[in-house]
């Protein structure tokens, strides 16, 4: 992957504008560090390696070079799309399901924003925000997907064990071209936030639906209950063990299934 094969395969698509690092501490960062500096809506920044790649929780992101899909995209505010903020993780995860599912992958979402293959993460999300003053001015959605073998840390290094996509369907796509999907597919969702047939799609997508958790917060005792389902800003619902619900807001928190 270069940035004249970025070009190409990223051909036809509404972006606001392209840049590509070899080698970048965060995708992320240098996206918000152009936000401040006005980058248009919908302006990507592609690595082929992350040094300093993070997920939520301020845990690292494992992006060797060659080996994965590590890319942040500016979304800058469409009429009132900042009512709908909290959606923004739900939108990131659905673009990569709806481009995994195309390609026979059962993914499936771990709230509040990893996608799953096989009971194994595949890709995470992480949503930042530019502020001015008080108000948020735009967000940066951050994605990273395993897409080659080499991508997988050992199970030893992470939370939660992963895969990649070469191991899921037993080949490695060209990275460019699984970014091209990516894209449109989120161009393609984005005007669907703010709707009901939205919020239904992610509900649809979670993984364990109907399922007891464990939800554990920063220095919180560990919140279990049943799955629902979402509110309509994307926090979790659930049914705790009287039949009560609960409502699990997205924070510093992290799911797991119930032994």
């Amino acid at each position: 992957m270069n940035e004249s094969t970025l070009r190409h395969a990223l051909a036809g698509l509404s972006l606001g504008g392209l840049r590509y690092f070899a080698s970048v501490g965060s995708t992320n960062d240098e996206a918000l560090a152009w936000a401040t500096e006005g980058a248009p809506d919908l302006s990507v920044v592609v690595a082929d390696e992350q040094t300093a790649g993070r997920g939520r929780l301020g845990r690292r992101w494992f992006t060797p070079p060659g080996t994965a899909l590590a890319f942040s995209v500016v979304l800058r505010p469409l009429g009132d799309d900042m009512r709908f903020a909290g959606r923004t993780v739900g939108l990131g995860a659905l673009a990569v399901i709806a481009t995994l599912t195309s390609r026979s992958v059962p993914a499936k979402i771990k709230w509040p924003n990893d996608v799953l293959a096989y009971g194994r993460k595949l890709a995470g999300i992480l949503v930042e925000a530019v502020w001015l003053g008080d108000e948020p001015d735009c967000q940066v959605i951050g994605i990273g997907l395993n897409v080659r073998v080499g991508s997988v840390p050992q199970d030893s290094l992470v939370q939660f064990p992963a895969t990649s996509l070469e191991g899921v369907v037993g080949s490695a796509p060209e990275r460019e071209q699984i970014l091209r999907e990516i894209l449109a597919a989120l161009i393609a969702l984005r005007g669907t936030v703010a709707s009901d047939g939205f919020l239904k799609k992610w509900e649809s997508a979670l993984d364990f639906l109907g399922e007891r958790v464990l939800v554990h917060g920063a220095d919180q005792t560990p919140i279990s209950g049943e799955v629902l389902g979402l509110e309509s800003d994307g926090s979790l619902r659930l049914r705790d063990e009287h039949g009560q619900p609960i409502t699990v807001n997205v924070g510093d928190v992290s799911l797991r299934p119930a032994a």
